[in-house]
């Protein structure tokens, strides 16, 4: 079977979705940090249809951790196919709008002199939240991080995305180019603001000068992002490729729904995203809560006692009738209480997320949705807790999320076999007192702030549902709390 590529697409069957306009003439306006399958499902689709209309905003993606997505794509030149599911429904659509894929590792002077080009009027990431290297209870800049460190230590040869941000921007003061725009596009709570901190504050490490024109001319606009995209399986290119008649070495897969909210503070030019069903909102900040709270916050939920009761999809969680009045309780009872939101529009939004929760095509891990709790733990969980906490209200639910995350970072499954845990924190949970592992993980202040691992109503909820979990496992304390 032939390669997916400019020159084989002609041959691609029926029905197949494509590109519509002269991709050899679409110039780069946008580089993008961290080109994983979230991005390809997600923003290059929304600019793939953006390009039909203004040709100036191709994307350069660059891989910050591995080589494997440019593997995959360049022999496509930057081509691949996002395979949509619902149910029994499918649809597949070509990109053409990622231009180049390189991989910073070993192209970071390529990387770096498209950041500093005056073409470049946006630079967007998805880094996942432990890719801003941040201190997640105070939201500055983690200084102890290794990699931060080495940055500070050698400015002019970063591998983070805060080192590789702040050069482009150094090179850019220094040759007299206006900023960029920095798009995080990751899932965290005031995920502009947190950028704006964080790369500031690198940037004032290596030079206060630097740092006081990062904050007084670079826009860091919020946003809030929303599709579900399961990771990519052997099984998913083999149906592509008899869907598109062509192989095509990374494909992504996606849930129909897709949402992009977006703060309109830009430096310059911005494109129309709104061509591609973007929306420009003076105020994410409702969207983002609402999203966090409700749909990333139970999918951790979902991710940690779904995996401890031996569920292996997310899909298969929701189906568990004790789960989904778990997750539809959490809802409307301690979630949704803490969006300031009228009703109606939080039990619409959660009634469609436990649709979408639903759809059997969607084989979405529960392993995978776990990795990196103690980066997520705070933006999704432990932020509602708090504010239920201040209002004196229970959150027994939420409670019962954390534990079932203390239970999983220990590595050990309730049948007795090991988890393979991948977070940045593993060796310290590792290193928690067995005989106290609550105490022990709430120490953790990269995670629990120590306002919130001293409250005394705090410790003694996530202490009784963690005991729960340890006595009966996780479907039956699922069961009894729901």
């Amino acid at each position: 079977m032939k390669r997916l590529s400019p020159t084989t697409i002609g041959t691609a069957r029926p029905g197949v979705l494509r590109y519509r306009y002269d991709r050899a003439a679409v110039t780069p306006g946008i580089v993008h940090l961290g080109i994983g399958a979230f991005h390809r499902a997600h923003q290059a689709v929304v600019v793939d249809t953006l390009l039909e209309r203004e040709l100036s905003w191709g994307i350069v993606g660059a891989s910050l951790r591995r080589p494997d997505t440019k593997e995959a794509l360049a022999p496509q030149d930057g081509l691949y196919s996002v395979l949509t599911k619902d149910g029994d429904d499918r649809s597949l659509r070509v990109i053409g709008s990622v231009l180049e894929v390189l991989d910073a590792a070993r192209e970071k002077a390529a990387l770096l002199a498209r950041m500093a080009d005056p073409a470049t009027r946006i630079v967007s990431l998805t880094v996942t939240e432990k890719g801003y290297c941040y201190n997640a209870a105070t939201g500055g800049l983690d200084t102890r991080h290794p990699e931060i460190a080495a940055d500070l230590t050698h400015p002019r040869d970063p591998s983070t995305a805060a080192g590789l941000v702040v050069e482009a921007l150094r090179r850019r003061r220094a040759a007299g180019i206006a900023p960029f725009t920095v798009l995080s596009c990751d899932n965290l709570p005031h995920n502009g603001q947190v950028a704006a901190r964080v790369f500031a504050e690198f940037a004032e490490a290596i030079d206060p000068g630097l740092g006081r024109w990062v904050r007084d001319n670079v826009a860091f606009p919020g946003t809030m992002i929303d599709r579900i995209v399961p990771a990519t399986t052997d099984a998913d290119r083999a149906e592509v490729a008899g869907i598109l008649g062509l192989e095509d070495a990374w494909p992504v897969v996606a849930e129909p729904f897709l949402q992009w909210v977006i703060e309109d503070n830009f430096v310059g030019a911005r494109p129309r995203l709104e061509l591609g069903g973007a929306e420009f909102v003076g105020d994410v900040a409702p969207y983002e809560r609402m999203k966090l709270r409700m749909l990333n916050g139970t999918h951790s939920m979902m991710a940690y006692l779904g995996y401890l009761s031996g569920h292996e999809f997310i899909a298969q969680v929701i189906a568990a009738p004790e789960f989904r009045r778990l997750v539809a309780n959490a809802f409307a009872d301690e979630i949704a209480p803490t969006l300031g939101m009228p009703k109606a529009q939080t039990d619409a939004y959660g009634q469609k997320l436990l649709e979408r929760y639903s759809n059997t095509a969607l084989r979405h891990r529960t392993y995978q949705i776990a990795m990196d709790g103690s980066q997520k733990l705070p933006q999704r969980l432990l932020g509602t807790i708090a504010d239920r906490l201040a209002a004196g209200a229970p959150f027994d639910r939420l409670a019962l999320g954390v534990a079932g995350w203390m239970v999983y970072a220990r590595g050990v499954d309730e049948k007795g076999q090991p988890i393979a845990v991948q977070d940045p924190l593993q060796p310290d949970f590792a290193n928690v007192d067995p005989s106290d592992v609550v105490g022990g993980l709430l120490a953790l202040e990269r995670i629990f702030s120590p306002e919130l691992a001293q409250n005394t109503t705090f410790r003694t909820t996530v202490e009784r549902q963690y005991r729960l979990l340890r006595e009966v496992g996780a479907a039956e304390a699922v069961r009894r709390i729901g």
